[in-house]
């Protein structure tokens, strides 16, 4: 407001309160950003002028001279100055990495960057592949197991024989007659006894060194399709819904029934300390049972098809993996510890095994409907190394080497394939002992 009746002092001066600049009048080069250090200014101060210059102008700065040199006056008469001295150049638009002074190993001598580590290849093609005529496409069995003294079990038809990955010998360990046939193996964590479930309800262990049978044990009114061991526990699941514990080194047949599935129990894992034991079944369930409880003590029912593939991850404890049938699709991780469903992953095809690697934080996948395709993962990212292909028909069946490396799959195109998918712990270039092996095509029986 102006009051009338105010009136200036004749001896006060009136200035301005602010200074407004021509930006016409601007330039970069009045800042005295010299390359060459003053007179008297030490040696680590030059070195900090032209670090920061190059943080702020980039790698081409290092070349600026004075600006009081007639060089620079006639290349300012030559190019004037932009109107808007605030405008992004192109050059400039830089990652936050970039603006480091020691993002220019070109200019910035002294610093030296760590080479970026290439992704590990995984070969694209398997090293053996193994005929195995009579392996059965049937997605609630488990017919292949490869145990801790490098001897891999396959069931065919109502045989059982024994593959020898060191020396490719091939032995015929049972014949379990025309009335009945193998519908899954288990090696037990020794390696040496080798547990058969049948299409009659009834399981077999075998001493596989010895080639004998040591004893038949009996619960289950149909067949049974899963089996997991631990220590001398063995974990045995049938179509009948139910599973039974059994004790091998009991008189009984079994010492608990777990009740729980409403349809036939078709994955079975115990976790790495032995205290948890997983079940799938074709209910779509996901049950996690203790050494002591007859019913289950965790339920997941998020998936949407039966649920086979189940793996727990050695590397965390509770982490446990379980993937879903063709109308689900989804690899689910949960942790049992905390009873959380941690994440989901879509494959986009039936999911019909799961196996994590113990020298990486890995883990493979095989599947049916309707790629037929084997998929390699880093976890927790869920990207994928690598994707296999080879085979004609559903991946029903998988199993992983005792030393960590080398993979087995099996198909209804009754063919076993073996991939080198997991590095050593050592080396991720050394190969192990198994895939080192000749290639060719071999029958197992």
């Amino acid at each position: 407001m102006i009051n009338s009746n105010h009136h200036q002092s004749p001896s006060r001066t009136i200035y301005s309160d602010r200074f407004i600049p021509s930006r016409s009048g601007s330039n970069f080069a009045l800042f005295d950003i010299s390359n060459t250090p003053a007179e008297g200014r030490d040696d680590s101060s030059s070195a900090y002028a032209t670090l920061l210059r190059t943080a702020l102008f980039g790698p081409d700065a290092a070349g600026v001279v004075p600006p009081a040199t007639p060089e620079k006056r006639n290349l300012i008469q030559m190019n004037p100055p932009s109107p808007n001295i605030f405008r992004f150049k192109t050059e400039t638009r830089r990652s936050m990495h970039s603006l480091s002074p020691f993002g220019f190993d070109d200019v910035v001598t002294g610093v030296h960057h760590s080479p970026v580590k290439a992704p590990r290849k995984v070969p694209r093609s398997p090293y053996k592949v193994l005929d195995a005529p009579a392996l059965q496409d049937d997605f609630y069995l488990n017919l292949v197991d490869w145990s801790s003294h490098n001897v891999l079990a396959v069931g065919l038809g109502n045989c059982v024989y024994l593959w020898n990955a060191c020396s490719s010998k091939v032995t015929k360990l049972c014949d379990l007659g025309i009335d009945d046939s193998v519908c899954s193996v288990g090696w037990a964590q020794r390696g040496t006894h080798l547990a058969v479930g049948t299409s009659n309800g009834k399981v077999q262990i075998w001493d596989a060194s010895r080639c004998r049978r040591i004893r038949t044990m009996e619960g289950h009114r149909l067949r049974i399709g899963a089996l997991a061991w631990s220590s001398s526990m063995l974990s045995s699941g049938s179509r009948d819904k139910s599973i039974l514990q059994r004790d091998i080194r009991a008189q009984e047949d079994f010492v608990s029934k777990l009740s729980g599935h409403k349809s036939e129990v078709c994955g079975l894992k115990w976790s790495y300390d032995n205290r948890e034991l997983a079940s799938g079944g074709n209910d779509n369930r996901l049950f996690v049972w203790n050494q002591h409880s007859t019913q289950p003590v965790l339920k997941y029912c998020e998936h949407t098809a039966a649920v086979k593939a189940i793996a727990w991850s050695p590397h965390l404890h509770g982490l446990l993996a379980s993937g879903g049938g063709t109308a689900d699709r989804c690899i689910r991780f949960w942790n049992t510890t905390t009873n959380s469903h941690l994440s989901c992953m879509d494959t986009g095809s039936q999911v019909c095994n799961l196996v994590w690697s113990k020298n990486v934080n890995e883990l493979v996948s095989t599947h049916g409907y309707s790629q037929n395709q084997i998929i390699v993962w880093r976890y927790p990212t869920m990207s994928k190394l690598a994707t296999l292909t080879g085979h004609t028909y559903r991946v029903l069946y998988l199993a992983i080497s005792p030393d960590g490396q080398t993979i087995v799959t099996g198909a209804g195109d009754e063919t076993l394939r073996f991939w080198n998918v997991f590095p050593s712990p050592k080396s991720q270039n050394t190969e192990s002992e198994i895939g080192a092996s000749s290639l060719g095509r071999t029958v197992i029986r």
